[in-house]
């Protein structure tokens, strides 16, 4: 029927709009299909072609009126309609040629694999499926897919006996193709599917496929085998088949297959390789020779014999194998690919093939590099990183040791290479890549200083000393080399001999660090007057040498008795030739708050605001004087201009807040971290306000990530410590003073006053911790006794011998606890301190103990006593049990008699 815009309906054809057609296999709830594709109820008329609930479309005044009553008339209707579609349908799925279809068969099983059986709806699809099939079966039997396809639509309906008989028919029609044979296999049961396959293999001897699944159905080993070997009489050119079988049979019979095998298939480099595994040492030769002449253009074939002569130890042939190997395959014309012998270097090494692996990289170590030097550099070095990543450190270290033979002056190369052998090598292969790198590279400093370094921190003092002297005839003006020798004699309190280094460093080299290491020898000494000459000669050569006028100030406040004049007049000197130099400035602002000249200290202060704008600290340090001179209001005023000035500034921030009253002092941190959130002196003082609030999980989540911003801070260090003494357990403890010494913090200003000390200078960094946590944080430090392992981290013992020194002071606190006590009415002591061993005494044990050096109580001697007691008293209970089992038979015999008697 005609419908506006000129469109058929449903029943003239199912034309849609357009003169489009409707998609194949849609449905409606009733079965019934629609134009576009869509779903209508009871299939009733819709606008457009599509149909409505009993009731005529509006604006169609062609569509006559179908009422709801007549519903048998609409059904025969529709079921016309249906028959018309699909004869359509399959007209339109058939070419002009007779026998051929358009369906795909093969894109077909795929659907069906997917296919669920779950309503009408299905099962008329189905149908649908089967009228398809049954046509394309028809019109090609000789196209195995779409037996294939309608044995499986039967096998997906339930139907699995109408499928085993339609894949029967389509073995009879398709007799060569080995997947319709495989499924019919499939189909049928066990039993059935053997005799299936026999007939498949009759059919198609030669196909591989076939054997193998023949053979997989067997659950016999041996029949297994026959399978295969039969299989092998038809396809001896199998690799596949050959596998298979060989895996069946033992070592001796699988060699005696492997040699047939390798006749059969000669270029198969597996089978080779199989056979040579299986030969012994000079059989496996012969293979691996005659595998060569067979495969001339495999690698695997000669990294083989490579690792067939490391077995043996003749490592010199493994080099020269690999050699001869870059030679033959480049003559067979095998295009050399770096990435391959890389891969085959790497296995080397994880089998343990540690010389053939150094030996592909040493012959291949220029395949496929750039020829500029650049260029050769940078490949070697990603080929290194890419193998560490790949935890190939051998492929590594070898590519590195032949790339610095290559480019032998090259001392990024020698560093890379050093910092591997630290990292994943021994001391000894670390000092011997260091002497090879100062033999090439005799002008680099870093490679003399770790060599010297390396030998010191083994206790080698004498070979430091010599790596340095001869340093020195390479580098006689070098810096970095004079002080290093000066450290390594000074931390051997070898005083005599650093100043003698330092004498000729000042006239070798004469910079500012060496005439100021020269001042502080003298000041830490003690000898104040020699290290003012120093200095004042040093001020000489180098008078805009900040550093130094810092130092000769603080060497007259160090004097007893301070002079404190004396430091300010040479401070202000020092500030007329470094006006910019903002600690100058502080360290004598700080000489005139000894003094208690507060006036003259803000005076100072304001002259150096106005030379260096911007300065965070100098205005820090304005708040704090007004802080001591009582003047708190001044405080707070000078703090609002510094933040004005400096909004950014961390340090600023944190006072201000700890400034500020408690109840304000949230909302001044809140302020503080929409100006400087990431800014470590702000967490911490975050943190503190957590502290103090008695929130505990959130304190310690803002120390710990302050000291991630910034882990050289070491104000964040001392307030994390304190607070995890407090409040956190022994292991958090040893964490926080673990992760501490290895940032070595060297920043914060309250922590340079207590590190920066002369006693402190030579001091652990868990020391300096302890000491400064015991000054700023003294309440905390000294609220509980420490636990003995936290204690001994915070002495600078190493952590190991930490642990184990506090596993044996619990032990001595365990004796503590026992040390007097009652035995046999006795009093007995566990310990007697001596300072000499005084002769054995039975049940003690002369040692150092954790409570010194004495006698202890031998706890193995009293076991040993006790054991023995045991065992006496034990033989003493046998030999008196025997007699006491002969007389209880004499006294029952006894009361026998009397009873007798009285019977009588």
């Amino acid at each position: 029927m005609g419908t506006p815009m000129g469109m058929h309906t449903p029943m003239s054809g199912m034309h849609t709009p357009m003169g489009m057609h409707t998609p194949m296999g849609m449905r409606t709830p009733m079965g019934m299909q629609t134009p576009m594709g869509m779903h209508t109820p009871m299939g009733m008329r819709t606008p457009m072609g599509m149909r409505t609930p009993g009731m005529r479309t509006p604006h169609t005044p062609m569509t006559p009126h179908t009422p709801h009553s007549s519903g048998g008339g609409s059904l025969n209707d529709l079921g016309e309609a249906r028959g018309t579609m699909l004869a359509v349908k399959l007209d339109r799925m058939m070419d002009s040629v007779t026998g051929q279809t358009v369906m795909d068969p093969k894109g077909y099983l795929t659907d069906l694999n997917a296919l669920q059986v779950q309503s009408d709806a299905d099962i008329s699809d189905i149908k649908k499926a089967r009228t398809l099939l049954k046509s394309v079966i028809t019109s090609n039997p000789k196209h195995g897919p779409g037996w294939i396809a309608a044995a499986r639509l039967e096998e997906v309906a339930g139907k699995l006996q109408s499928a085993r008989q339609l894949i029967a028919q389509g073995c009879k029609h398709c007799p060569n193709n080995e997947d319709v044979w495989l499924e019919a296999a499939r189909l049928e049961k066990p039993q059935s599917a053997k005799a299936v396959l026999a007939k498949a293999v009759k059919s198609l001897p030669h196909s591989v496929r076939l054997w193998i699944d023949a053979a997989n159905r067997e659950q016999d080993v041996q029949a297994k085998a026959r399978v295969l070997r039969k299989a092998l009489e038809f396809i001896p050119n199998s690799v596949r088949l050959w596998k298979e079988a060989v895996s069946l049979e033992d070592e001796v019979e699988a060699r005696v297959m492997l040699s047939r095998a390798v006749e059969c298939v000669p270029h198969s480099v597996e089978m080779w390789l199989a056979l040579a595994k299986l030969s012994s040492y000079k059989e496996a030769q012969r293979v691996l020779n005659e595998a060569r002449k067979h495969i001339p253009t495999s690698p695997v074939i000669w990294v083989t014999a490579a690792k067939l002569e490391e077995t043996q130890g003749n490592e010199k042939m493994v080099e020269l194998i690999l050699t001869r190997a870059i030679d033959s395959l480049a003559a067979n014309g095998v295009t050399p690919d770096r990435d391959m012998w890389l891969k085959q270097a790497e296995e080397a090494e994880k089998t343990g093939f540690i010389k053939t692996c150094q030996a592909i990289v040493k012959v291949t170590i220029k395949v496929g590099v750039d020829e500029d030097v650049k260029g050769m550099k940078q490949n070697w070095v990603q080929d290194a990183d890419a193998a560490v990543n790949r935890n190939s450190i051998e492929v590594a270290r070898a590519i590195y040791n032949n790339a610095v033979m290559h480019l032998k002056n090259k001392k990024g190369l020698w560093l890379r290479l050093a910092e591997l052998e630290t990292k994943y090598g021994t001391s000894e292969s670390l000092d011997n890549v260091l002497q090879r790198a100062v033999t090439y590279c005799p002008h680099a400093e870093i490679l003399w200083l770790m060599a010297a370094k390396q030998k010191w921190l083994r206790g080698d003092v004498a070979a430091a000393r010599r790596i340095l002297a001869e340093a020195f005839s390479h580098s006689k003006e070098s810096e970095a080399i004079h002080l290093a020798a000066v450290k390594l004699e000074s931390e051997n309190n070898e005083i005599q001999r650093s100043r003698l280094l330092l004498a000729r460093a000042r006239q070798q080299c004469n910079t500012p660090k060496v005439w100021m290491q020269s001042v502080q020898l003298e000041r830490e000494q003690g000898l104040f007057q020699q290290a003012l000459h120093l200095c004042e000669e040093g001020l000489k050569e180098h008078p805009t040498f900040a550093k130094m006028w810092m130092i000769g100030g603080q060497i007259h406040m160090e004097k007893a008795p301070p002079e404190l004049h004396e430091a300010a007049k040479f401070f202000e000197r020092g500030l007329q030739k470094c006006p910019r130099s903002v600690p100058l400035w502080l360290c004598a602002v700080e000489c005139e708050i000894r003094q208690q000249k507060y006036t003259k200290a803000r005076s100072l202060l304001e002259k150096g605001r106005l030379r260096n704008p911007g300065a965070d600290l100098l205005w820090q340090k304005g708040v704090e004087i007004e802080m001591l001179d009582g003047s708190e209001r001044l405080a707070h005023h000078l703090m609002s201009r510094a933040l004005q000035e400096c909004p950014t500034s961390g340090v600023l921030w944190a006072k201000a807040i700890e400034l500020e009253p408690k109840q304000g002092q949230n909302a001044k941190s809140v302020d503080a971290l929409k100006k400087c959130e990431n800014d470590a002196h702000v967490i911490v003082a975050v943190a503190k306000l957590f502290w103090r609030d008695g929130k505990n999980a959130k304190a310690r989540k803002w120390f710990n990530r302050a000291v991630t911003l910034n882990p050289r801070l070491g104000d964040a260090w001392g307030a994390y410590l304190a607070f995890e003494l407090e409040h956190g357990t022994a292991h958090e403890q040893r964490e926080v003073i673990r992760k501490c010494v290895d940032a070595e913090p060297n920043q914060g200003t309250d922590w340079n006053k207590v590190v920066k000390r002369v006693a402190n200078w030579r001091g652990k960094w868990a020391v300096k911790l302890k000491r400064f946590v015991e000054e700023s944080y003294s309440a905390e430090f000294n609220a509980k006794p420490l636990n003995r392992e936290v204690e001994l981290l915070l002495q600078g013992e190493d952590p190991y011998a930490a642990m184990a020194a506090a596993a044996e002071a619990e032990a001595a606190e365990k004796e503590d606890a026992a040390e007097v006590k009652e035995e046999e009415g006795t009093k007995r002591e566990v310990f007697e301190p001596a300072q000499s061993f005084q002769g054995a005494r039975p049940g003690w044990a002369f040692k150092m103990g954790a409570r010194g050096l004495g006698y202890y109580r031998d706890r193995m001697q009293e076991a040993v006593k006790e054991e023995k007691k045991e065992k006496t008293e034990k033989l003493g209970e046998a030999k008196t049990e025997p007699k006491a089992e002969k007389k209880e038979p004499v006294v029952k015999e006894e009361e026998e008699d009397k009873e007798k008697d009285k019977k009588k």
